[in-house]
Order: C-alpha cells, then structure tokens, then sequence
C-alpha cells in the first residue's frame, strides 16, 4: 500500500472532520437533541446543503494547497539529497585519495630503487598490502550501504541466533584481542532469538567490536549483554576504555565521521562502520544510541525485534 503524503494526510483528516460535522447533521435534527429525528422544516436541508457547499469548497481549497504543500516538500527534500550526495561525493573522494596515494608511493618506491635491503622492501610490500585492505574495506563498506538505502527488499528477514553471532565473531577476532591484551566477555543469554537478516546483523555486531578493538586502547575489556523489553532485545556492546568526547557522541553515526583522524588512518578505520550499523539497526525497525559509560568507555545500545 502506497504511503500518503503529508499533504494527503492533512487533506484526509480535515475532510474526515467535516464529514463527521455531516453525518452528525443527518442523524439529528438539533445539536441539542439526543435521538434520531427526521427534517421537519425546510431550513434544515437548506442549511445541510449550504454546508455541504462550503464543505465542497474548502475540500478543493485544501486539496489545492495540499498538493503545494506536497511540491514543497520534496523540492527541500531532494535539494537536501543533492547537498548530501555533494559531500558523500567529496568524503569518498578524499578518503580514497589517502590509500591511493600510499599505494602509488610505496610502489614507486619499490620500482625506483631496485636495490632496497629486503627488511625495507618487505616493509614497504607490507604498507602497499595494509592500504590496499583499507581501500578493499572502503569499497565493501560503501556498496554495502548503497545496498542497504537503494535495495533493501533483497534482505531477507529470518530468525537469528544473536549469541551464536557474537560467539562466532568472537572466534574470528581473538587474535585481535591477544594482539592488545584485551577480553571480551560475551554475557549473553543462551538464545537471543531475534527477526533479522543473518549478514547485516554479522556487519552491525562485526563493526561494534572491531570498533571497540581499535579504540577502547590495550588491556580494556569487551562486554557484550542484553536485556528483554517487551516484544524487543536490547543489545549493548560496551568497553572499559578512554570514551568519546561528549560533543562528539550525537555524531558517531555519520558518514566519515571519525573522532580523531589521524588516529582513525592510522588504525585502519575507514568512518563507516557505525554509519553501517545504524542503517542496519534501521532496517530492522530497532534504534541504536551511543553514550560514555558511569565508570569509563563506549556504550552502543541497540534495540531489535524478537522472534516469536
């Protein structure tokens, strides 16, 4: 079923009301009367049909300025769309720019200076190999998106077991994790049933943790737990680490957004990983918010539907 506009909406629920007023009209000869009595006298379908007249003529009138209103709106609204594919356009641009210069440099390198000791050279060869796999993750990370805003009927939505995810995803990073001396704590319940698609929620737990990898700092803990509300689960993946800046909290989720740039490149990131779980979340109806923990660190709360 097609969705109305808000100037469908606005003209429907006006005209629902004075059609109300008529039927009201209809029933009872008086406002003042409380049954079923049939037009006596002429003034009374004279003034029922003056107001069915003047209800004809405000409905063409709110219909006319609806369908303005409606213009209006999504004249703003693909004029926000160009100014958003504008800077997407420009991020990609320039997060692109940073691999490919590194890969063009290194190799350069290699090429200008056949004679490089072999600890340089399989130092360089290891540069070339890191920003290619950052470039890799960019594109994924990009298609993944498009795919999510211009294809979401090609995600099929079937019950998923969060605990066995995470468990999964655990598996595949504990050597991250003894690489910074880290833990992660998987304190879910046995079975977080859940009505979802299986591979946007791997990218959505995935990115969490990879995040919290790289930025929660060495030694911290990992802790991912969940709560029941209602016909929902309530996710969060938390950590013990440094935080994010209070003013930087209601941005994480953005496009090429990163806290620290610098630091972001330098690990690897790519400031897409949050923007994919929130669109992820998104598609499965649920929400997803951020905010510094009491005693330290990044908490990301999730909400998703269970399977009943």
């Amino acid at each position: 079923m097609k969705k109305l506009t808000e100037g469908q909406r606005m003209f429907y629920s006006v005209m629902g009301i004075f059609a109300a007023y008529a039927l009201v009209f209809l029933v009872f000869e008086d406002y003042d009367r409380n049954r079923f009595s049939p037009f006596i006298e002429d003034s009374d379908w004279h003034l029922l049909f003056f107001s069915m007249v003047v209800m004809a003529g405000l409905g063409v009138l709110l219909f006319r300025y609806a369908r303005r209103m409606d213009k209006r709106i999504e004249v703003e609204r693909q004029q926000q769309q160009t100014v958003l594919r504008r800077e997407l356009t420009q991020n990609i641009a320039h997060e692109l720019k940073t691999p490919v210069a590194s890969i063009m440099g290194f190799s350069e390198t290699i090429l200008d200076n056949p004679d490089l000791q072999p600890e340089m050279l399989r130092d360089f060869i290891q540069r070339t190999h890191d920003q290619a796999v950052r470039l890799s993750e960019l594109l994924q990370n990009l298609s993944a998106l498009n795919k999510m805003e211009y294809a979401p009927t090609q995600f099929e939505m079937t019950r998923v077991n969060v605990s066995r995810l995470v468990a999964e995803i655990a598996g595949e990073r504990r050597y991250a994790l003894e690489k910074h001396n880290m833990l992660l704590h998987n304190c879910l319940p046995e079975k977080v049933l859940v009505l979802g698609n299986r591979a946007l929620l791997y990218s959505v737990f995935r990115n969490l943790i990879d995040n919290a990898v790289k930025y929660a700092g060495a030694g911290t803990t990992v802790e991912v737990s969940a709560e029941r509300d209602g016909n929902l689960w309530r996710v969060t993946v938390s950590d013990n680490g440094k935080g994010v800046r209070e003013h930087d909290l209601p941005r994480l989720f953005e496009r090429f957004y990163t806290v620290d740039k610098g630091r972001s490149r330098s690990l690897g990131g790519t400031g897409l990983g949050l923007s994919i779980v929130k669109n992820a979340v998104a598609m499965h109806g649920g929400t997803v918010i951020a905010c510094n923990g009491a005693e330290g660190g990044l908490a990301v709360t999730l909400t998703l539907r269970r399977y009943k």
